[in-house]
């Protein structure tokens, strides 16, 4: 982990930080890191691409919650491989019923 330092935060919305982290019970560090990073994924989600695959949107959603360990991201990066190979298949034969004669 890393420190960033960010000046001249006007006071009136230090004190709303501030009360917002007692009020949740977590330090004035991780509520200041949880609103930044509910900014980054609104902002990320308002700027999404029209040729984003959901799971991509998903997985960039995960990310940025620190949801997503590597074997889950290897899985499912798995299983969105397997589903690209079906898009050049063609599709089984099915007998055609024909009436009795």
């Amino acid at each position: 982990m890393s420190d960033m330092l960010i000046r001249n935060i006007p006071e009136p919305l230090k004190r709303e930080i501030e009360q917002a982290a007692r009020k949740s019970g977590q330090s004035l560090s991780g509520k200041a890191i949880a609103l930044l990073r509910e900014g980054m994924v609104a902002e990320r989600q308002a700027r999404l691409e029209p040729g984003l695959s959901a799971w991509d949107a998903i997985r960039a959603t995960f990310a940025a919650e620190n949801a997503i360990g590597d074997e889950f991201a290897k899985i499912m990066n798995e299983i969105e491989a397997e589903r690209k190979r079906d898009f050049g298949r063609r599709p089984a034969k099915f007998a055609t019923l024909t009436e009795p004669t």
